[in-house]
């Protein structure tokens, strides 16, 4: 049996490493083909962070330069029909709700490989965020459905589709943490080399677009998250991704920059030691929002809304506005407890088997079994409907 694991981004690449690892363990690395849809200049994609997940280089790099959302969908729906026309692989494995996502699913179903969707039925019920309509039509079409929790699978049924395709595994996120965290003293002296003392901090990524590309919602949290350090008594660590870092220069917001330690984009291992030791978290990442329910943090959530549904529920996370940052930090800060009562709550997102039972899945239904009664197709650029030009 052959597979074919399509991504594009440094998210996909830390939760379906475990996956490619277990896929490679069953059926022989030589039968799994990863294919990147990055853009070619993207540095966050770059020969080290496969090194550092243990993985080989890709198969293929199929990325192009940056485009719209469409465009890039069309685009990549493309070549990656192109490249599966050529490899016909028995099952093509898809992660979540990116372009990469969706575009893996079309040029699939183009040229009818079985679809596997690893991370399917993640919803915010926000129709204005692209990422909802990408899992959603991409769940449509997949051939099994892998839901990490209860809620996802129910989102599922509710969307109409057939339980049989349905299988709840638990997220990939649970294996990418374990063994990416390291030891109680490399987390020590990672967090000595950064300049700050555990839980003395406070941790923050932003870089959603519906932050980063307004200027009053990106002044207003940089703003907060600096008075939040100042009132707690406690440094702030902002990891400033590169759009960020753009938007903040564009809107003359540099001078708020001077409250925090601020970093460039570091490695999943040393993002994982900041993460265990900060004394509160503020993020609008949905990945982030699955690690602080293992590593036991508080996190402020800075979103309309969130896809992740089980960190709110289970008392991880709260959804905050962004002129609400400062007032749910401090609250995430001071309540008594608050720590102790983490430490006891199980993750929603399962037990750390999650890869295994998706390759198990993926092994018995179709290995060696793929559907030929279509004749298999590249997917041709302009099937998808580009936007006008103003």
């Amino acid at each position: 049996m052959n597979v074919a694991v399509v991504l594009g981004t440094r998210p996909e690449v830390i939760r379906l490493a475990p996956l490619i690892h277990e896929f490679g363990r069953r059926l022989g690395p030589d039968n799994v083909s990863v294919l990147d849809t990055s853009r070619q200049d993207d540095p966050s994609m770059s020969g080290e962070i496969w090194a550092r997940h243990g993985l080989s280089e890709p198969a293929a790099r199929l990325g192009g330069s940056e485009m719209s959302g469409l465009e890039n969908i069309d685009n990549l729906a493309a070549v990656l029909g192109e490249e599966l026309a050529r490899q016909q692989p028995d099952a093509v494995i898809v992660h979540g709700d990116t372009n990469s996502a969706l575009a893996g699913a079309l040029a699939a179903k183009a040229n009818s490989a079985p679809l596997v969707h690893v991370g399917a039925g993640l919803r915010s019920c926000d129709h204005r965020a692209p990422e909802e309509h990408n899992g959603v039509i991409t769940d449509q079409v997949a051939d099994l459905c892998c839901a990490a929790t209860w809620g996802n699978l129910e989102n599922l049924l509710a969307e109409g589709i057939d339980p049989r395709r349905i299988v709840r595994t638990g997220s990939t996120v649970v294996e990418a943490v374990a063994s990416r965290l390291p030891a109680a003293l490399v987390q020590e002296a990672t967090r000595t080399s950064f300049g700050v003392a555990e839980e003395r901090y406070i941790l923050a990524t932003i870089h959603q677009p519906e932050n980063t590309d307004d200027p009053t919602a990106l002044a207003t949290i940089l703003a907060d998250l600096g008075r939040a350090g100042r009132v707690s008594h406690r440094d702030v660590v902002l990891l400033m991704h590169p759009r960020t870092r753009i938007t903040v220069a564009r809107f003359g917001l540099s001078h708020l920059l001077g409250m925090f330690h601020v970093m460039d984009p570091i490695g999943h291992a040393d993002f994982l030691s900041l993460l265990a030791g900060a004394s509160a978290v503020v993020s609008d990442s949905g990945g982030v929002a699955e690690e602080v329910t293992i590593l036991k943090r508080p996190l402020v959530v800075v979103r309309r809304s969130t896809e992740r549904t089980e960190s709110v529920a289970a008392g991880f996370a709260v959804l905050a506005a962004p002129q609400d940052v400062f007032d749910a930090t401090i609250r995430a800060l001071s309540e008594p407890g608050l720590l102790t009562r983490l430490a006891e709550t199980p993750s929603p997102y399962g037990d750390g088997t999650a890869a295994r039972q998706i390759v198990a899945h993926t092994i018995t239904r179709f290995g060696g079994q793929r559907v030929r009664n279509v004749r298999p197709v590249a997917f041709r650029s302009g099937m998808f409907p580009q936007p006008r030009r103003a």
